[in-house]
């Protein structure tokens, strides 16, 4: 590697990402540059790169990261060459009525590590010092880099406005993102989590992670399942984290009288829905409720990430076993390939830079 240059996955087009040289990003006044540890591939990675595209060309993808800091700009204190660190990717533009309550997440004009801007499928990132924050002791980067996705789960459930303490919570859908929304169902109460997928791969998983209540869609009806363990009620959450149409119907078929729905998967394809099952839907006066991203604070307050952080640091937390691949950039573009046409099973995968003589874990 030369000095200067950096290694990154660059996408120059959709469906061209290319590993290459790049100049290392330089750090200006009040932001951070982070040496990545780890970044963890968003199921939104794989359209990104091969079928939709980025916001422009060239684009480093990856926005789920951890690393440590490398060097701080003028105007930085509180951070030591070495700390290690998680970044919020989204960057807010801080004017807008939506950034000046706190509501990052609904910013107008914002900016995005991984998608508008580059990411982290590289060797080294620039943040703001606002994004960053330091990993507790005793959680691994590993662990650190699945702060995003694990914040994004555990906004989805705080989406309900009913405590899921005692109640039925369905998911439809296991990949990670379910299986975290599955782990934050348990830590925060629910008497009963019920998973479905059509994946025997992604059942087992859920069962070595303590679910027992797991289900195969391709061989049993879910409303049969949740009626059957509801005494016919339905389920009191309901949790659609697939994007598929189908599983759009089954979550909103299965919902009990007065309770909620969180469309929290991408959806793949258009979805239709049936005039009977839009009357149910009306009749049992659900809550349909949309989520994305997290809750974040720049004021240290409890936000989604910190919770996750702190989870993680008290064992209660246990993503570690959702990773099933751990690559280096060099076989990062044959990974993402593989990824796409799903010619293995895979949970959560993890991109790091090829030379690991400056990686802490």
């Amino acid at each position: 590697m030369q000095d200067g240059l950096m290694e990154a996955l660059v996408l120059h087009g959709i469906g061209d990402l290319r590993l290459a040289q790049m100049p290392i990003p330089t750090v200006a006044e009040g932001k951070v540059r982070v040496r990545i540890g780890f970044c963890g591939v968003c199921g939104s990675d794989i359209p990104r790169i091969f079928t939709k595209g980025t916001y422009s060309f060239p684009t480093v993808c990856g926005h789920e990261f951890a690393g440590t800091i490398d060097e701080c700009g003028p105007g930085i204190d509180g951070y030591d060459i070495g700390d290690p660190v998680v970044v919020f990717p989204l960057l807010w533009c801080g004017k807008c009525d939506a950034c000046e309550s706190g509501k990052y997440v609904q910013c107008n004009d914002y900016d995005y590590l991984g998608s508008r801007s580059d990411g982290a499928f590289a060797e080294y990132v620039v943040a703001p010092k606002e994004n960053i924050i330091r990993v507790p002791n005793g959680v691994s980067l590993e662990q650190a880099a699945l702060t995003e996705p694990a914040a994004v789960a555990l906004h989805a459930i705080r989406r309900v406005k009913e405590s899921p303490v005692g109640k039925t919570v369905a998911i439809f859908g296991i990949g990670p993102i379910g299986l975290m929304v599955a782990q934050w169902a348990r830590i925060l109460g629910a008497q009963q989590i019920l998973l479905f997928d059509i994946l025997n791969e992604k059942l087992e998983l859920a069962q070595r992670l303590g679910f027992d209540n797991v289900y195969n869609t391709s061989a049993i009806d879910p409303v049969d399942v949740v009626t059957s363990e509801t005494h016919g009620k339905g389920a009191h959450i309901c949790i659609e984290a697939a994007g598929s149409p189908q599983t759009y119907l089954y979550a909103l078929a299965n919902v009990r009288r007065g309770g909620s729905v969180v469309l929290l998967g991408n959806p793949d394809a258009d979805v239709t829905l049936p005039a009977s099952l839009i009357s149910q839907v009306m009749r049992r006066e659900i809550s349909i409720l949309g989520t994305w991203n997290s809750d974040y604070s720049i004021s240290g307050n409890d936000d989604d990430w910190r919770t996750v952080l702190q989870a993680m640091a008290s064992n209660k937390l246990n993503l570690l076993p959702l990773i099933t691949h751990k690559v280096a950039l060099t076989n990062g573009t044959q990974t993402l390939q593989m990824m796409k046409n799903k010619d293995e099973f895979y949970a959560k995968v993890l991109i790091h830079p090829s030379d690991t003589s400056k990686q802490q874990t």
